[in-house]
């Protein structure tokens, strides 16, 4: 039934976003025309949360190792805030270029297979 996800991120510099997610993290991509890149994802997967507020919602990328992400991040001059253990996993917060932050994290909870 499901096919995958189609993730947005809004930015006030979407070029110098799109170059951060191109050139930096190398994600794949295609062009759709005029420039509007959609970029590959590795597989994802979805929680929800109670919360008295049921119309926002966050977008967290995930890897391997968060300290050589932040470290690879401050080769490139990419900002970092400082790690957060979690409990469920180890969390930073990158600034991207259009000014928007974004939460990377090592996670430490239990991951679903991809479907």
């Amino acid at each position: 039934m499901i096919t995958g996800v189609h993730t947005i991120i809004y930015s006030k510099n979407a070029e110098a976003d799109k170059a951060f997610f191109r050139d930096v993290l190398k994600l794949t991509n295609v062009d759709v025309g005029h420039g509007w890149l959609i970029f590959g994802l590795p597989p994802s997967e979805l929680a929800v949360h109670p919360s008295s507020d049921s119309e926002h919602h966050e977008i967290y990328l995930m890897c391997e190792d968060i300290n050589i992400f932040v470290q690879q991040m401050s080769e490139q001059k990419v900002a970092c805030s400082e790690i957060q253990n979690q409990g469920w996993g180890l969390l930073t917060e990158l600034t991207l270029p259009g000014g928007g932050k974004l939460g990377v994290y090592q996670p430490r909870h239990a991951r679903p297979e991809p479907m």
